[in-house]
Protein backbone atom coordinates (compact mmCIF):
# COMPACT_ATOMS: atom_id res chain seq x y z
CA UNK A 1 0.00 0.00 0.00
CA UNK A 2 1.34 3.40 -1.05
CA UNK A 3 0.74 6.11 1.58
CA UNK A 4 1.11 9.77 0.61
CA UNK A 5 0.55 12.96 2.60
CA UNK A 6 -0.01 16.33 0.93
CA UNK A 7 0.88 19.36 3.02
CA UNK A 8 0.82 23.07 2.19
CA UNK A 9 -0.47 26.48 3.14
CA UNK A 10 -4.23 26.93 3.28
CA UNK A 11 -5.61 27.92 -0.13
CA UNK A 12 -2.54 26.80 -2.07
CA UNK A 13 -4.42 23.99 -3.80
CA UNK A 14 -3.67 20.82 -1.80
CA UNK A 15 -7.17 19.46 -2.29
CA UNK A 16 -7.14 20.35 -5.99
CA UNK A 17 -3.91 18.40 -6.42
CA UNK A 18 -4.85 15.55 -4.06
CA UNK A 19 -8.28 14.83 -5.56
CA UNK A 20 -7.03 14.99 -9.15
CA UNK A 21 -4.15 12.67 -8.26
CA UNK A 22 -6.66 10.29 -6.67
CA UNK A 23 -8.91 10.42 -9.75
CA UNK A 24 -5.98 9.85 -12.10
CA UNK A 25 -4.76 6.84 -10.11
CA UNK A 26 -8.30 5.44 -10.00
CA UNK A 27 -8.36 5.72 -13.80
CA UNK A 28 -5.36 3.38 -13.79
CA UNK A 29 -7.38 0.80 -11.88
CA UNK A 30 -5.92 1.47 -8.43
CA UNK A 31 -8.05 1.48 -5.29
CA UNK A 32 -7.60 4.87 -3.58
CA UNK A 33 -8.61 6.21 -0.16
CA UNK A 34 -8.49 9.99 0.47
CA UNK A 35 -8.57 11.18 4.10
CA UNK A 36 -9.27 14.88 4.52
CA UNK A 37 -7.72 16.31 7.69
CA UNK A 38 -8.96 19.89 7.34
CA UNK A 39 -11.59 20.95 9.91
CA UNK A 40 -13.54 22.58 7.04
CA UNK A 41 -14.18 19.00 5.80
CA UNK A 42 -14.03 19.95 2.11
CA UNK A 43 -10.91 18.04 1.04
CA UNK A 44 -12.81 15.36 -0.89
CA UNK A 45 -15.54 17.61 -2.34
CA UNK A 46 -14.21 17.35 -5.91
CA UNK A 47 -14.61 13.58 -5.75
CA UNK A 48 -18.21 13.60 -4.45
CA UNK A 49 -19.78 16.62 -6.15
CA UNK A 50 -22.67 18.19 -4.30
CA UNK A 51 -23.05 15.24 -1.91
CA UNK A 52 -22.32 16.07 1.73
CA UNK A 53 -20.92 13.31 3.92
CA UNK A 54 -20.78 13.22 7.72
CA UNK A 55 -17.39 13.83 9.27
CA UNK A 56 -15.81 11.23 11.52
CA UNK A 57 -15.81 13.58 14.50
CA UNK A 58 -19.42 14.73 14.04
CA UNK A 59 -20.66 11.16 13.79
CA UNK A 60 -18.52 10.11 16.75
CA UNK A 61 -20.05 12.84 18.89
CA UNK A 62 -23.54 11.79 17.84
CA UNK A 63 -22.71 8.22 18.82
CA UNK A 64 -21.46 9.24 22.26
CA UNK A 65 -17.66 9.35 22.03
CA UNK A 66 -17.48 12.00 24.75
CA UNK A 67 -19.21 9.59 27.14
CA UNK A 68 -17.94 6.22 25.90
CA UNK A 69 -14.46 7.01 24.58
CA UNK A 70 -13.00 5.27 21.51
CA UNK A 71 -13.07 1.77 22.97
CA UNK A 72 -16.69 2.07 24.00
CA UNK A 73 -17.61 3.63 20.67
CA UNK A 74 -16.04 0.99 18.44
CA UNK A 75 -15.75 -2.03 20.70
CA UNK A 76 -15.83 -5.35 18.87
CA UNK A 77 -18.06 -3.98 16.13
CA UNK A 78 -15.09 -2.39 14.39
CA UNK A 79 -14.80 -3.08 10.69
CA UNK A 80 -18.40 -4.20 10.21
CA UNK A 81 -19.84 -3.15 6.87
CA UNK A 82 -18.22 -1.93 3.67
CA UNK A 83 -18.00 1.67 2.53
CA UNK A 84 -21.29 3.35 1.68
CA UNK A 85 -22.15 4.89 -1.64
CA UNK A 86 -21.96 8.61 -2.33
CA UNK A 87 -25.62 8.95 -1.36
CA UNK A 88 -25.17 8.05 2.30
CA UNK A 89 -24.19 5.47 4.89
CA UNK A 90 -25.15 1.81 4.87
CA UNK A 91 -27.88 0.11 6.84
CA UNK A 92 -28.53 0.33 10.54
CA UNK A 93 -26.58 -1.65 13.07
CA UNK A 94 -24.23 -1.39 16.00
CA UNK A 95 -24.64 -1.73 19.73
CA UNK A 96 -27.71 -1.01 21.78
CA UNK A 97 -28.63 2.68 21.80
CA UNK A 98 -26.78 3.37 18.53
CA UNK A 99 -23.51 4.00 20.30
CA UNK A 100 -21.29 2.18 17.78
CA UNK A 101 -19.75 3.50 14.56
CA UNK A 102 -19.52 1.36 11.44
CA UNK A 103 -17.01 1.75 8.65
CA UNK A 104 -19.69 2.41 6.06
CA UNK A 105 -20.88 5.38 8.12
CA UNK A 106 -17.58 7.29 7.85
CA UNK A 107 -16.11 6.17 4.50
CA UNK A 108 -17.97 6.88 1.27
CA UNK A 109 -17.35 6.20 -2.40
CA UNK A 110 -16.84 9.06 -4.83
CA UNK A 111 -15.71 9.37 -8.46
CA UNK A 112 -14.52 6.06 -9.95
CA UNK A 113 -14.93 4.39 -6.58
CA UNK A 114 -12.40 6.53 -4.72
CA UNK A 115 -13.00 6.12 -0.98
CA UNK A 116 -13.57 9.44 0.80
CA UNK A 117 -13.36 10.23 4.51
CA UNK A 118 -13.37 13.58 6.28
CA UNK A 119 -11.97 13.93 9.81
CA UNK A 120 -13.84 17.16 10.52
CA UNK A 121 -13.13 19.30 13.55
CA UNK A 122 -14.24 20.18 17.06
CA UNK A 123 -17.36 22.16 17.84
CA UNK A 124 -16.73 25.87 17.15
CA UNK A 125 -14.79 27.45 19.98
CA UNK A 126 -14.24 24.13 21.76
CA UNK A 127 -11.32 21.74 21.47
CA UNK A 128 -8.31 21.44 19.17
CA UNK A 129 -8.57 20.62 15.46
CA UNK A 130 -5.20 18.85 15.54
CA UNK A 131 -6.35 16.66 18.41
CA UNK A 132 -9.49 15.91 16.40
CA UNK A 133 -7.36 14.52 13.57
CA UNK A 134 -5.63 12.19 16.04
CA UNK A 135 -8.98 10.87 17.27
CA UNK A 136 -10.44 10.50 13.76
CA UNK A 137 -7.48 8.58 12.35
CA UNK A 138 -7.30 6.38 15.44
CA UNK A 139 -10.97 5.54 14.94
CA UNK A 140 -10.32 4.59 11.30
CA UNK A 141 -7.51 2.31 12.45
CA UNK A 142 -9.75 0.68 15.08
CA UNK A 143 -12.34 0.12 12.35
CA UNK A 144 -9.63 -1.64 10.30
CA UNK A 145 -10.37 0.75 7.44
CA UNK A 146 -7.09 0.01 5.68
CA UNK A 147 -7.79 -3.74 5.65
CA UNK A 148 -11.59 -4.05 5.58
CA UNK A 149 -12.50 -1.77 2.67
CA UNK A 150 -13.29 -3.61 -0.57
CA UNK A 151 -11.33 -3.36 -2.73
CA UNK A 152 -8.51 -2.92 -0.25
CA UNK A 153 -6.85 0.50 -0.73
CA UNK A 154 -3.64 0.39 -2.73
CA UNK A 155 -3.05 4.13 -2.28
CA UNK A 156 -3.92 6.24 0.77
CA UNK A 157 -3.77 10.03 0.42
CA UNK A 158 -3.81 12.36 3.43
CA UNK A 159 -4.77 15.99 2.76
CA UNK A 160 -3.32 17.97 5.68
CA UNK A 161 -3.32 21.71 6.53
CA UNK A 162 0.25 22.95 6.69
CA UNK A 163 0.05 26.47 8.09
CA UNK A 164 0.77 25.11 11.57
CA UNK A 165 2.40 21.72 12.07
CA UNK A 166 0.87 20.95 15.48
CA UNK A 167 0.48 17.54 17.11
CA UNK A 168 -2.57 16.26 15.22
CA UNK A 169 -1.67 17.72 11.85
CA UNK A 170 1.84 16.31 12.28
CA UNK A 171 0.60 12.71 12.60
CA UNK A 172 1.49 11.75 9.00
CA UNK A 173 5.01 13.11 9.62
CA UNK A 174 5.66 10.64 12.41
CA UNK A 175 6.28 7.68 10.13
CA UNK A 176 3.40 5.39 11.04
CA UNK A 177 0.84 6.83 8.61
CA UNK A 178 2.61 8.03 5.45
CA UNK A 179 5.59 6.84 3.42
CA UNK A 180 6.32 10.26 1.94
CA UNK A 181 5.27 13.88 2.30
CA UNK A 182 4.71 16.04 -0.77
CA UNK A 183 4.41 19.78 -0.22
CA UNK A 184 2.13 21.79 -2.51
CA UNK A 185 3.23 25.38 -2.94
CA UNK A 186 2.98 28.38 -5.22
CA UNK A 187 5.63 31.05 -5.88
CA UNK A 188 3.94 33.27 -3.28
CA UNK A 189 6.16 34.13 -0.31
CA UNK A 190 3.68 33.03 2.37
CA UNK A 191 3.20 29.68 0.62
CA UNK A 192 6.98 29.13 0.60
CA UNK A 193 7.18 30.34 4.20
CA UNK A 194 4.66 27.65 5.19
CA UNK A 195 6.57 25.10 3.09
CA UNK A 196 9.73 25.95 4.98
CA UNK A 197 7.95 25.39 8.30
CA UNK A 198 6.71 22.03 7.06
CA UNK A 199 10.29 21.13 6.16
CA UNK A 200 11.25 22.07 9.70
CA UNK A 201 8.62 19.67 11.05
CA UNK A 202 9.80 16.87 8.74
CA UNK A 203 13.37 17.33 9.91
CA UNK A 204 12.25 17.34 13.55
CA UNK A 205 10.60 13.93 13.22
CA UNK A 206 13.24 12.45 10.89
CA UNK A 207 15.55 11.55 13.79
CA UNK A 208 12.65 9.62 15.34
CA UNK A 209 11.84 7.53 12.29
CA UNK A 210 9.48 10.10 10.78
CA UNK A 211 8.26 10.41 7.21
CA UNK A 212 10.75 11.90 4.69
CA UNK A 213 10.07 14.57 2.08
CA UNK A 214 9.25 13.26 -1.38
CA UNK A 215 9.35 16.66 -3.04
CA UNK A 216 7.30 19.68 -4.03
CA UNK A 217 4.37 20.24 -6.38
CA UNK A 218 4.25 23.72 -7.91
CA UNK A 219 0.63 24.85 -8.22
CA UNK A 220 0.33 28.29 -9.82
CA UNK A 221 -1.59 30.71 -7.60
CA UNK A 222 -1.40 34.45 -6.92
CA UNK A 223 0.16 37.22 -8.98
CA UNK A 224 3.54 35.60 -9.61
CA UNK A 225 3.95 32.58 -11.87
CA UNK A 226 7.64 31.78 -11.59
CA UNK A 227 8.69 28.15 -11.59
CA UNK A 228 12.33 29.13 -11.08
CA UNK A 229 11.51 30.55 -7.63
CA UNK A 230 10.00 27.25 -6.47
CA UNK A 231 12.72 25.11 -8.03
CA UNK A 232 15.37 27.31 -6.43
CA UNK A 233 13.72 26.95 -3.02
CA UNK A 234 13.42 23.16 -3.43
CA UNK A 235 17.11 22.84 -4.31
CA UNK A 236 18.15 24.96 -1.33
CA UNK A 237 16.28 22.75 1.13
CA UNK A 238 17.67 19.63 -0.57
CA UNK A 239 14.67 18.37 -2.50
CA UNK A 240 13.02 18.41 -5.94
CA UNK A 241 9.95 19.66 -7.82
CA UNK A 242 8.00 16.74 -9.26
CA UNK A 243 5.46 18.66 -11.28
CA UNK A 244 3.93 22.01 -12.19
CA UNK A 245 0.20 22.68 -12.51
CA UNK A 246 -0.80 25.86 -14.38
CA UNK A 247 -3.59 28.23 -13.40
CA UNK A 248 -5.94 26.74 -16.00
CA UNK A 249 -9.59 27.79 -16.38
CA UNK A 250 -10.66 24.14 -16.49
CA UNK A 251 -9.67 23.75 -12.82
CA UNK A 252 -11.96 26.56 -11.66
CA UNK A 253 -14.81 25.37 -13.89
CA UNK A 254 -14.51 21.81 -12.58
CA UNK A 255 -14.47 22.86 -8.93
CA UNK A 256 -17.59 24.99 -9.31
CA UNK A 257 -19.35 21.72 -10.17
CA UNK A 258 -17.60 19.78 -7.41
CA UNK A 259 -15.53 17.73 -9.85
CA UNK A 260 -11.92 17.02 -10.65
CA UNK A 261 -10.48 18.11 -13.98
CA UNK A 262 -10.00 14.41 -14.73
CA UNK A 263 -13.80 14.03 -14.67
CA UNK A 264 -14.84 17.46 -15.97
CA UNK A 265 -12.38 17.91 -18.85
CA UNK A 266 -10.70 14.51 -19.39
CA UNK A 267 -9.26 15.47 -22.79
CA UNK A 268 -7.71 18.74 -21.62
CA UNK A 269 -4.00 19.42 -21.38
CA UNK A 270 -4.19 20.10 -17.65
CA UNK A 271 -5.92 16.73 -17.07
CA UNK A 272 -2.96 15.06 -18.79
CA UNK A 273 -0.59 17.02 -16.56
CA UNK A 274 -2.38 15.64 -13.49
CA UNK A 275 -2.15 12.11 -14.92
CA UNK A 276 1.59 12.49 -15.51
CA UNK A 277 2.08 13.91 -12.02
CA UNK A 278 0.04 11.10 -10.46
CA UNK A 279 2.24 8.42 -12.01
CA UNK A 280 5.38 10.35 -11.10
CA UNK A 281 4.34 10.59 -7.46
CA UNK A 282 3.19 6.98 -7.34
CA UNK A 283 6.45 5.66 -8.77
CA UNK A 284 8.82 8.10 -7.07
CA UNK A 285 11.05 6.70 -4.34
CA UNK A 286 13.56 9.55 -4.13
CA UNK A 287 13.21 11.05 -0.66
CA UNK A 288 15.22 13.36 1.57
CA UNK A 289 15.36 14.95 4.98
CA UNK A 290 15.10 18.66 4.13
CA UNK A 291 17.29 21.37 5.56
CA UNK A 292 14.88 24.26 6.25
CA UNK A 293 16.13 27.74 5.47
CA UNK A 294 17.00 30.02 8.40
CA UNK A 295 15.07 33.26 8.89
CA UNK A 296 17.61 35.49 7.14
CA UNK A 297 17.56 33.31 4.02
CA UNK A 298 13.77 33.37 3.97
CA UNK A 299 13.98 37.17 4.07
CA UNK A 300 16.18 37.01 0.97
CA UNK A 301 13.69 34.67 -0.70
CA UNK A 302 10.98 37.25 -0.03
CA UNK A 303 13.13 40.02 -1.47
CA UNK A 304 13.80 37.97 -4.60
CA UNK A 305 10.08 37.30 -5.03
CA UNK A 306 9.24 41.00 -4.68
CA UNK A 307 11.94 41.87 -7.21
CA UNK A 308 10.63 39.34 -9.71
CA UNK A 309 7.04 40.46 -9.12
CA UNK A 310 7.99 44.08 -9.87
CA UNK A 311 9.87 43.01 -12.99
CA UNK A 312 6.89 40.99 -14.19
CA UNK A 313 4.57 43.91 -13.47
CA UNK A 314 6.82 46.24 -15.49
CA UNK A 315 6.93 43.72 -18.34
CA UNK A 316 3.13 43.47 -18.38
CA UNK A 317 2.84 47.29 -18.38
CA UNK A 318 5.21 47.52 -21.35
CA UNK A 319 3.29 44.77 -23.15
CA UNK A 320 -0.03 46.56 -22.58
CA UNK A 321 1.48 49.84 -23.77
CA UNK A 322 2.87 48.14 -26.90
CA UNK A 323 -0.48 46.48 -27.56
CA UNK A 324 -2.28 49.85 -27.30
CA UNK A 325 0.25 51.34 -29.70
CA UNK A 326 -0.26 48.48 -32.15
CA UNK A 327 -4.02 48.88 -31.85
CA UNK A 328 -3.78 52.60 -32.69
CA UNK A 329 -1.59 51.77 -35.67
CA UNK A 330 -4.14 49.20 -36.89
CA UNK A 331 -6.96 51.74 -36.51
CA UNK A 332 -5.06 54.36 -38.53
CA UNK A 333 -4.19 51.80 -41.17
CA UNK A 334 -7.85 50.85 -41.40
CA UNK A 335 -8.86 54.52 -41.82
CA UNK A 336 -6.24 55.01 -44.51
CA UNK A 337 -7.36 51.94 -46.41
CA UNK A 338 -10.96 53.17 -46.34
CA UNK A 339 -9.89 56.52 -47.81
CA UNK A 340 -10.59 58.52 -44.68
CA UNK A 341 -7.98 59.87 -42.27
CA UNK A 342 -7.25 62.97 -40.30
CA UNK A 343 -4.30 65.07 -41.32
CA UNK A 344 -2.55 65.57 -37.99
CA UNK A 345 -0.73 68.74 -39.10
CA UNK A 346 -3.53 70.65 -40.81
CA UNK A 347 -6.42 69.20 -38.86
CA UNK A 348 -8.21 68.73 -42.21
CA UNK A 349 -9.55 65.53 -43.70
CA UNK A 350 -7.60 64.24 -46.70
CA UNK A 351 -8.28 61.51 -49.12
CA UNK A 352 -5.77 59.10 -50.51
CA UNK A 353 -6.00 58.84 -54.31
Amino acid sequence: MRRIAFYGKGGVGKSTVGTNIAAALAEQGLSVLVIGCDPKHDCTRNLRGEVEIPTILDLSREKGIERLGLEGLVGEAGGAGGAGGAGGAGGAGGAEGGSRVRLDEVVYKGYRGVFCAECGGPRPGIGCAGRGVIVAIELLKRLNAFEELEPKPEVVIYDVPGDVVCGGFAMPLRGSLADEVFVVTSADYLALYAANNICRGIKEFASKGGTPLGGFVYNVRGVLDDEAVVRGFAERVGSQVLGCIPNAHQIAEAEIEGRTVIEHAPESEVADLFRELALRLYNSREVSVPEPLPADEMVRVGQEIRKRARERSSERSRERSSERSRERTRERSSERSSGKWQDEKSGKKSKII
